[in-house]
């Protein structure tokens, strides 16, 4: 992959990820994350090389990850500290979901080669990205417990599952 090419998909997704987050947080400006995520997503669709694989890598990670936060939120493990909900969840959640998957279509490709430390490595960041949420105030973590036990699981089998199902259907 061409270094400029993963530098701009990496920025385009933490980009994303301060215009939800601080967005709402810092500037009570819920919509920005949303409008600034849309952006990138476009962006990237209209450079993706394979368009239908991007799409079914967006599905098959963006569909279980928002289950996954809905179910977190449902039964109390976490709440998200928002305004702008669309059912439990926060509504840039969608667009942060979606450019999160632009990561599997090109970048999170390394871990191909290494499967266990793809996995390992989701199992650890995933949950640590969503615990330090707190501290900024994106989120409170009712029962840290079962927040660490659901999300190493969750974060573990969606990398699992990625390396070994989504991108042997899609080869």
């Amino acid at each position: 992959m061409n270094k400029i090419r993963a530098f701009l998909i990496l920025s385009g997704y933490q980009l994303t990820w301060l215009a939800c987050v601080f967005g709402e947080i810092t500037y009570s400006i819920p919509y920005l994350g949303i409008l600034i995520g849309v952006c990138y997503l476009i962006l990237f669709f209209y450079f993706v090389i394979n368009k239908i694989r991007f799409l079914l890598i967006a599905i098959l990670i963006s569909l279980p990850g928002y289950f996954f936060d809905t179910l977190m939120v449902h039964y109390k493990v976490y709440t998200f500290n928002t305004t702008f909900i669309l059912g439990t969840l926060p509504f840039w959640m969608i667009v942060l979901w979606l450019s999160f998957a632009t990561l599997f279509d090109e970048i999170l490709l390394i871990f191909k080669k290494y499967k266990v430390l793809g996995i390992l490595l989701s199992g650890i960041l995933g949950p640590v990205t969503y615990y330090l949420g707190q501290p900024i105030g994106v989120l409170t973590i009712n029962n840290l417990l079962l927040f660490f036990i659901f999300s190493i699981l969750f974060w573990s089998i969606l990398m699992f599952y990625y390396l070994n199902i989504i991108l042997n259907k899609l080869n």
